[in-house]
C-alpha cells in the first residue's frame, strides 16, 4: 500500500527513507458545500465533519468526492439500521424474515447495514475518522525526531 507523502511526514517517516515530492492538491479557500446529489441524512454528516477536516487542511479540491462517498455509505448504513430498528419486536429481531416460500431467511437489510458500514469506515480510514487511523497518524507526530531502543538494528 502506497502512503501520502504527507502521512509519512505527520507518522515521522518510521520507514526514514527519502521522501518522493509528489503533487499537492488545492485546499479551496472556503468549505466546499455538500454536494446536491447526497441523500439527506448524507448531507448532515457532510455538515457534521466537512469543517473539521477543513480546519486540518485535510479536506483538498481532490477529496470532495471521497467524503461524498463517505456521506453516502453514512446515510445508507443508517437507512439499513433504522429500517432493522423498526422490526425489533419481530419474533427474530429482524435478523430474519420470511422468504418468498414461507420459510426463514435472512434478512437482506442485514448485509446491506453490514456493506455500507464496511465501506464508511473504509472511506473514514482516508480522513483519520477512526480512533485507529487518527492513532497512526497521532504516533508519527508526537515521535517525531525521538530514537527507540531498536531504532537502527535492522538497518542495512
Amino acid at each position: 500500500m502506497t502512503v501520502p507523502t504527507q502521512l509519512k511526514i505527520l507518522r515521522g517517516n518510521p520507514g526514514k527513507r527519502p521522501l518522493r515530492p509528489e503533487p499537492v492538491p488545492d485546499v479551496p479557500q472556503e468549505l466546499p458545500e455538500a454536494p446536491a446529489f447526497l441523500l439527506p441524512a448524507a448531507k448532515a454528516e457532510w455538515e457534521r465533519i466537512a469543517s473539521e477536516l477543513y480546519r486540518l487542511k485535510l479536506l483538498t479540491t481532490l477529496d470532495v468526492n471521497v467524503l461524498a462517498a463517505y456521506c453516502q455509505a453514512f446515510a445508507r448504513w443508517r437507512q439499513a439500521e433504522d429500517e432493522l430498528a423498526k422490526m425489533v419486536n419481530s419474533p427474530t429481531g429482524g435478523i430474519l424474515i420470511k422468504g418468498s416460500h414461507g420459510g426463514p431467511i435472512h434478512n437482506p437489510l442485514m448485509r446491506a447495514a453490514a456493506r455500507a458500514a464496511k465501506d464508511m469506515v473504509e472511506y473514514a480510514s482516508e480522513f483519520g475518522l477512526s480512533p485507529l487511523a487518527r492513532a497512526r497518524i497521532a504516533a508519527g507526530v508526537y515521535d517525531a525526531g525521538k530514537e527507540g531502543k531498536f531504532d537502527g538494528l535492522l538497518a542495512s
